[in-house]
C-alpha cells in the first residue's frame, strides 16, 4: 500500500511533527506500507524518520506573523515558487501513485498548489482516496467561514476529499457547529480524538541526571515550538526568575530553531551566569525532557497540548492570539477544564507569571487530565486508512468504531 502525505508548513513545527507522529504510527499499524511525505518544511530532516518513510522537500515558502506570504530561501518571485511547488507536487502524485493521500489542513494546499495534483487523482487515479486532516481548531468561526468561502474549501472537500479526519473532540470543539461546514462536507466529517504521543527516548531520571537536577529540586521546561514568536514568554520568565527563591528549582529553555538569533543570542545573555537556568536550541527528543520536568511553560500550539496530555503534566500555557486565535480557544476551553492554567499575552507579566509557576510547582493550583480528553486519534486513523485500502466498512460499523466515546 501507498500513502502520500501533503504538509505545506510555513510557521513553526506544528504541521509537520503532527503530521509525522501520524505517519510514524501508520507505519507500525499497517503491513507492507510505503508513505512519502510532500513538505515545504526545513526541519523535516532534523527528526527522526523511519524506514518506510521518505519525503520529498519543496522550496520554502514563509508566512509572516502578519500571515503574509513570501519566499523563504530563493531569490524568486513567491508566484513562481509556488508554480514550482505545483509541478513538484503534481510529479510526486502521478510518479507514486498513492492509494491513499492524507492532506495537512488546506484543502487545496498552500495558494491552491494542489489543484494540478487532486485533478489528476479524480481523472487518472479515481480509487485512490484523498482525506482530509485538521486539527480541532482552525479558528474563531467568522474569519474561518470566510476563508472557506474566499478559497472554495467546502467546494474542494465535496468536489475531490472522501472523508475529512478531525484530531479534536466535539467535546471541547465540534467544527461542523462551530464552522457551519455545507451538509455534503459535515457528512464526511469525523472528529478521531486527540493524538496520544510516543514517550521519549530517554528516562525521566536520566534526564534530570544530565541537567544536574537534585532529588529535592523542582524543574521547569520553558518551550515555545519553533521558537519564531516565543521571545516575549521566555523572556517573562527569566524576568521573573529574578524574584523567585533561588533554590529548589531548575529551568531548561528551549528555544525552537526558528527562533531569529538576535533574540536567541539576547535570552542567552539574561540567561548567563545563572547555574539554575540551561538554554537549548533544539531537540527532536522533547517528550524526554518533558517528562523530566515537574512544570511545563509554554505556547498552546496543537503538538505542545497533546503532549502535554499524553503525560498528564502540569503546565502553564500561554497561547499564541495572531495572526489566528485558534491556541487561545483551545488554551480557554481546556483551562475552563481543569487541564492546565492559561495565561493569556495581554495578561503576561513577569510577575503574574512567576505567581503562577509558584502556585503549580507546590501543589497548589489543582488538575484535571486523567480522562477528560479522548487521545485515541491514532488507532482510529490506522483502522480508516486499512480499511480505505479494502473493501471498505459499511457506514453504520464505521459510525460506531471511529465514533465511539466521542
Amino acid at each position: 500500500m501507498r500513502l502520500l502525505v501533503y504538509s505545506h508548513d510555513t510557521f513553526g513545527l506544528g504541521n509537520i511533527r503532527r503530521m509525522l507522529a501520524i505517519c510514524e504510527h501508520l507505519h507500525q499499524a499497517i503491513e507492507d506500507l510505503s508513505i512519502l511525505i510532500v513538505t515545504g518544511s526545513p526541519m523535516l530532516h532534523s527528526f527522526r524518520v523511519t524506514h518506510g518513510i521518505d519525503y520529498i522537500k519543496l522550496p520554502c515558502l514563509k508566512r509572516s506573523e502578519g500571515g503574509h506570504l513570501g519566499v523563504r530561501f530563493l531569490d524568486l518571485e513567491s508566484d513562481d515558487v509556488i508554480g514550482l511547488r505545483k509541478q513538484l507536487i503534481l510529479a510526486s502524485v502521478s510518479s507514486f501513485r498513492p492509494d491513499v493521500i492524507l492532506v495537512d489542513k488546506k484543502p487545496l494546499g498552500l495558494a491552491g498548489e494542489l489543484k494540478p495534483a487532486l485533478r489528476y487523482v479524480k481523472t487518472h487515479l479515481p480509487a485512490s482516496k484523498v482525506v482530509l486532516v485538521l486539527r480541532d481548531i482552525l479558528d474563531e468561526t467568522a474569519p474561518t467561514m470566510d476563508q472557506w468561502r474566499n478559497s472554495q474549501s467546502d467546494e474542494a472537500v465535496e468536489w475531490f476529499y472522501d472523508s475529512v479526519l478531525v484530531l479534536g473532540s466535539t467535546k471541547i470543539f465540534d467544527v461542523r457547529k462551530e464552522y457551519r461546514f455545507s451538509t455534503e462536507v459535515n457528512a464526511k466529517v469525523v472528529h478521531c480524538g486527540y493524538v496520544k504521543r510516543q514517550p521519549g527516548r530517554r528516562s525521566r531520571a536520566a534526564v534530570r541526571r544530565e541537567l544536574g537536577v537534585a532529588g529535592d529540586e523542582r524543574l521547569v521546561l520553558v518551550s515555545a515550538g519553533g521558537g519564531e514568536d516565543g521571545c516575549a514568554l521566555m523572556e517573562a520568565y527569566l524576568s521573573g526568575l529574578d524574584i523567585m527563591p533561588k533554590d529548589k528549582v531548575k529551568t531548561l529553555i528551549v528555544t525552537g530553531p526558528e527562533m531569529a538569533a538576535p533574540r536567541r543570542m539576547k535570552l542567552m545573555q539574561q540567561a548567563a551566569g545563572r547555574r539554575d537556568v540551561a538554554v537549548l536550541e533544539f531537540t527532536d527528543d522533547l517528550m524526554s525532557y518533558m517528562d523530566a520536568a515537574d512544570l511545563v511553560v509554554c505556547m498552546g500550539g496543537y503538538n505542545t497540548v497533546c503532549e502535554l496530555l499524553t503525560l498528564q503534566k502540569r503546565a502553564i500555557v500561554v497561547p499564541r492570539e495572531e495572526p489566528v486565535a485558534e491556541q487561545r480557544i483551545r488554551a480557554q476551553r481546556m483551562s475552563a477544564m481543569g487541564l492546565f492554567e492559561t495565561i493569556l499575552p495581554s495578561a503576561l507579566r513577569p510577575s503574574v507569571l512567576r505567581k503562577a509557576v509558584q502556585r503549580q510547582i507546590s501543589g497548589v493550583a489543582q488538575q484535571k487530565v486523567r480522562g477528560l480528553v479522548d487521545m485515541e486519534a491514532l488507532p482510529r486513523i490506522a483502522r480508516l486508512v486499512r480499511e480505505m485500502s479494502g473493501p471498505g466498512l459499511p457506514e453504520a460499523a464505521m459510525t460506531r468504531e471511529f465514533r465511539m466515546g466521542l
